[in-house]
């Protein structure tokens, strides 16, 4: 069985004739989220604007699967007879039909620069917008960029979240750098093993490493079930690898010194259900001066 998303990607491709430029796709689908109650992709501010990573990984899905040419520049139904549009609700298809009467007109820099008009906030990792848009429509785009500089220790987990949802609270917060202590940076969740996870932030301005040595054995997780298994394990980990560690606590804390915004990063959406909040306990025990700290 499909995804609805993927119907969803599918049928606004089909309503725009079959075939649509990679960066026109983009806009067009962001507009029809902004529209969508339950929104079926979220966006985060990149190079040209607007950006679903999960829309991209769907795209390589039914390429694979057939239903999409595999084409990096533009998205082509390989079978423009089959109709996605009569498969989705009722409501999304008068949406996608708003959005084809609306827009259909718009597109290359056109669209580009109607996005960014109206969406300035998508608009600040662009390579492009000093190009396209006046003074003023500038300015709105540079205000629209997180400003505060104040140095802050955050702790972030992305339990819950979507690749795009977690990166966005890192761009509106400012983080400078993610240290993610993961032992294992694989994940069963889509975007967020190492090597996907450091790609998308390092292409929203976001510098990561990964600190491993910080990390818990995923053996010793294994048994977690209660609140008091996890005290036992952290307190193990406190008395007797954290110890151990000074040279990477050192280094966080001059990271720290050095970005002023940098967030610890593992999977648990709960602090205190994750040992992130022990390498924070060490970090301020370690360090003489105050830290500001928030968990996101």
């Amino acid at each position: 069985m499909m995804y609805y998303r993927r119907k969803i990607l599918l049928a606004l491709i089909e309503k725009f004739g079959g075939t649509i430029s990679a960066t026109d796709f983009q806009k067009y689908l962001f507009l029809l989220c902004e529209k969508q109650h339950n929104k079926a992709y979220e966006f985060v501010p990149y190079k040209f604007g607007c950006f679903s990573f999960q829309s991209y990984a769907d795209k390589r899905t039914l390429t694979k699967y057939g239903f999409l040419d595999a084409n990096e520049k533009v998205w082509t139904l390989t079978n423009k007879k089959e109709s996605f549009l009569c498969q989705l609700k009722q409501e999304d298809r008068v949406l996608i039909s708003e959005v084809y009467r609306k827009y259909k007109s718009l597109t290359g820099q056109e669209l580009i620069k109607d996005v960014y008009k109206n969406y300035p906030y998508y608009a600040i990792n662009s390579e492009i917008y000093k190009k396209l848009m006046s003074e003023e429509e500038i300015k709105r785009i540079d205000n629209a960029r997180p400003q505060d500089e104040t140095p802050v220790l955050f702790t972030i987990g992305y339990e819950g979240l979507t690749l795009e949802a977690y990166i966005n609270k890192l761009i509106l917060n400012n983080i400078k750098l993610l240290c993610d202590v993961r032992k294992n940076s694989l994940s069963m969740k889509w975007g967020f093993s190492k090597k996907e996870l450091q790609s998308s932030v390092e292409n929203v301005g976001i510098k990561y490493i990964h600190i491993p040595e910080l990390g818990i054995e995923s053996s010793k997780r294994e048994t977690l079930e209660t609140e008091s298994d996890y005290k036992k394990l952290f307190l193990d980990y406190e008395k007797n690898t954290l110890p151990n560690k000074q040279q990477q606590i050192k280094n966080l804390i001059d990271m720290f010194n050095k970005y002023g915004r940098i967030a610890l990063t593992c999977f648990e959406a709960n602090p205190k259900m994750c040992h992130r909040s022990i390498v924070l306990k060490a970090i301020l025990n370690t360090n003489t001066n105050s830290i500001q700290i928030k968990n996101l």
